[in-house]
């Protein structure tokens, strides 16, 4: 999987946007409002972060050791970092649902409600 495919995935689960919130070089995906994802645009080898149940976090990161870090320049307890060209494609969507699940778990009755109405 490469930027351009992360980014298609991304952008079209319900209720997605995306924007540059802290510099033109990384790219935030939010769902309602709340980031579940980001990626350096700039970034080589390509990687992302991703919001992660802890437990799940560790386990991915013994497991594809080297390649599933804990989160740059995030809370290392809930946000992993993929170095997405030696991870299978299917693994990174995966985690990316992941990711957006917990999301929107967390978000209020009123935005959950709203979510639902999307087409």
């Amino acid at each position: 999987m490469n930027i351009e495919e992360f980014r298609a995935y991304c952008i079209n689960k319900k209720g997605v946007t995306e924007e540059l919130p802290f510099d033109e070089h990384t790219l935030v995906f939010k769902v309602m409002g709340k980031m579940f994802a980001l990626t350096g645009l700039q970034r080589l080898p390509p990687q992302v972060n991703l919001k992660c149940d802890p437990e799940r976090a560790i386990e991915l990161r013994e497991t594809y050791d080297g390649n599933i870090i804990p989160g740059y320049h995030m809370s290392k307890i809930h946000w992993n970092t993929l170095i997405i060209q030696n991870i299978p494609p299917q693994l990174i969507k995966e985690l990316i649902d992941h990711s957006y699940d917990l999301v929107v778990a967390k978000i209020t009755k009123k935005l959950r409600a709203e979510l639902d109405n999307l087409d």
